[in-house]
């Protein structure tokens, strides 16, 4: 059974994202956590040292966001009538990056599925905002979903990668599932450097095709441009339905999410955005 997080601010950006993940795993057994995370406006230090005209509001704030929680699952029920999927409700005074962090672990969760919108409202995964947090820390896959989009089957994914990698089969289990639950092909995309791939790269290539053995994917090789820009080319040549990555500290998309310059532009994504936490032995 899959146990998959579900942060919600009872937006329709973040239903959009539920909806999105019900429909993904329609066929399959789940069990969702609708997690919300409140910091009441006024708290501040008075708040820390009891004052008493703030004694029990976080009490208020608690009961005000199960009250909302609630509802959203009572119109889950309503709309989708999916005997196959369990809901719990998890509300907390923290932060939501913390509070996802915290409810991985505690709940040995296997994915995160959330909505995200630039500051300005752009149909874009804007770097630097709540959702690049959660990638950075969270220990599980996230799926990130753009506000604007209407559910696809990923039947086509495109995975980048510099096979710097030593893949795992247990580090890319939820995309297999993916691929194997919707009979996706994955394309995956790799951009030269405009050298030939040394011993090590081609010993993770033979290992991540072993691993996709059991799915229909295909090795692309682009020449020499900035990774951005080859997977939006790809992109208009070839229609895909889910971008996947992984996050590792030596490759293309740690240095794309940690440099200063580059937090301050938009990483345009108009298709579901899914990131692999490092794997551990690959942590160093």
């Amino acid at each position: 059974m899959k146990r998959i997080i579900l942060p919600t601010d009872f937006s329709d950006n973040a239903y959009n994202a539920i909806q999105y993940a019900l429909k993904l795993f329609k066929e399959k057994e789940c069990t969702f956590y609708l997690l919300h995370t409140y910091t009441p406006a006024i708290y501040h230090s008075e708040y820390m040292l009891h004052s008493p005209g703030q004694i029990g509001l976080g009490d208020l704030y608690q009961t005000d966001t199960m009250v909302q929680l609630e509802e959203l699952r009572d119109r889950i029920h309503r709309e989708f009538k999916n005997p196959k999927h369990t809901f719990f409700l998890h509300s907390a005074f923290n932060t939501l990056v913390d509070e996802i962090s915290d409810t991985i672990e505690n709940e040995k969760a296997d994915l995160v599925i959330m909505g995200t919108q630039g500051a300005t409202g752009a149909k874009e995964i804007l770097i630097g905002t709540n959702s690049v947090h959660v990638i950075k820390k969270a220990t599980c896959p996230v799926i990130l979903v753009p506000s604007s989009f209407e559910y696809e089957k990923p039947k086509e994914i495109l995975f980048p990668t510099d096979y710097e990698v030593d893949y795992q089969q247990e580090h890319l289990q939820e995309l297999v599932d993916i691929a194997r639950e919707h009979m996706s092909r994955i394309e995956v995309l790799h951009v030269s450097q405009g050298l030939d791939l040394n011993e090590e790269q081609l010993t993770h290539k033979k290992k991540l095709n072993a691993i996709l053995t059991d799915v229909a994917h295909l090795f692309h090789d682009l020449p020499q441009q900035q990774i951005i820009t080859a997977i939006n080319n790809f992109q208009l040549k070839m229609r895909k339905n889910l971008l996947v990555m992984i996050q590792n500290k030596h490759t293309f998309l740690e240095r794309l999410f940690i440099e200063p310059i580059i937090k301050k532009i938009g990483f345009h994504v108009t298709i579901p955005f899914m990131v692999i936490p490092p794997y551990k032995k690959n942590e160093k």
